[in-house]
């Protein structure tokens, strides 16, 4: 795993605007795509990314059943009025569609580390499966691959939940004012479509409620509807108290158990189930537990606010951000891979039930943050 250069085509802004990616560069100035270089990568690694985004997603539904059995909730800040629903869309096997597994990894160790799993709202899917598969044609044509089967598995899996939709029509959502999430959402909607779903758009914002079904700006029944919006703010909106009495009992995508994978709790809860399991960190409730070397994360954390990094005890690093009184997790610190430009974590996808692609965030500091940078990747032995 190292960093490769090329030399960029000189309208390659051009290039990504017309394919729809309109968030290419933050604030005119800050790169978030990466066009001049790229992650190599052996076929060797992907094999070993995909048998561990597999081996960890079983491990996960395993959690899941665990902390749904065992009744948990309070350790994960889940509130009383939707735990049913959360056990009702377990045990009915409510339709879900997809994840981001976030790892570490060195060229010392050579040992793949989960640090999270993005099991709700994982965005940069319209990065992966469109804009690098472009690129690499762009500079390589057929003559390179990618571990990157996103797209095809998105159609395929939207095929494969249409049978578990109620109704006709499969809304999707997000809040209004939000390039990037609208980006991901109107990718995810266009898959839906070409595997023969009807779709409709709605803004969370927009979202109504007649006294017993949820119901859209025309005053149809939302029966299935796709949300780009985290189950742990959804739950804080007035019409939430709603969902456990909806007559419709609307699939929610993803459902509402993913609100326990997308909880950083679970990866204390995975410590405990799997201790000393090589793709996992030491990792605790609260308190280091005798770590001196530890990552210190709000369980409700995103894009990496308010976590704060712990080297002998000390603080080297921290974010600021809103989030931490809702608790946190100690982890192991991990090694992160380093170059020149900064510390890479890869991202592993699973769509489906099976791992289709990775990608590579990039950071000048050891907390990957809303400013990390996209790079595309190429297979090369």
């Amino acid at each position: 795993m190292k960093i490769k250069h090329l030399t960029p085509s000189s309208d390659w802004q051009q290039r990504l605007e017309k394919t729809g990616f309109g968030y290419h560069t933050e604030d005119h100035a800050t790169p978030y795509w990466i066009e001049h270089y790229y992650y190599s990568i052996t076929e060797n690694l992907a094999d070993e990314i995909y048998a561990a985004t597999s081996d960890l997603w079983q491990m996960c539904l395993a959690a899941v059943d665990h902390v749904i059995a065992n009744k948990m909730y309070d350790l994960f800040q889940i509130p009383l009025f939707i735990q049913q629903h959360i056990e009702e869309s377990w045990e009915n096997d409510a339709p879900s569609l997809y994840g981001r597994f976030d790892f570490a990894y060195d060229n010392y160790s050579k040992q793949l580390k989960v640090l999270e799993f993005n099991a709700d709202t994982p965005t940069s899917l319209y990065e992966t499966g469109v804009v690098q598969w472009l690129w690499m044609q762009q500079y390589f044509g057929t003559s390179k691959d990618q571990f990157n089967s996103v797209h095809d598995r998105l159609i395929q899996t939207w095929s494969d939940l249409k049978p578990y939709l109620k109704g006709e029509i499969l809304h999707f959502s997000c809040m209004k004012g939000t390039l990037e999430d609208l980006t991901n959402v109107e990718y995810l909607r266009d898959c839906a479509i070409q595997a023969g779903i009807q779709t409709k758009l709605i803004y969370i914002d927009d979202i109504g409620w007649d006294g017993e079904t949820f119901t859209d700006l025309e005053d149809e029944m939302i029966t299935d509807i796709f949300k780009l919006y985290p189950w742990e703010w959804l739950i804080y909106e007035p019409f939430s108290l709603h969902i456990p009495n909806d007559m419709a009992k609307a699939n929610w995508i993803e459902p509402s158990w993913k609100m326990i994978l997308s909880n950083k709790a679970i990866m204390a809860v995975l410590w405990q189930l799997y201790p000393n399991h090589p793709l996992l960190l030491e990792t605790y409730f609260e308190e280091p537990k005798g770590m001196e070397d530890y990552v210190k994360k709000p369980l409700l954390s995103r894009e990496g606010a308010n976590v704060t990094l712990y080297k002998g005890g000390k603080i080297v690093e921290a974010s600021p951000g809103e989030y931490g009184d809702e608790g946190y997790i100690c982890q192991q610190l991990a090694s992160l891979h380093k170059e020149e430009s900064g510390y890479a974590v890869i991202g592993s996808w699973i769509i489906g039930q099976e791992p289709c692609g990775i990608t590579f965030r990039e950071s000048d500091s050891l907390i990957t943050t809303n400013k990390s940078r996209f790079i595309p990747h190429i297979i090369e032995n």
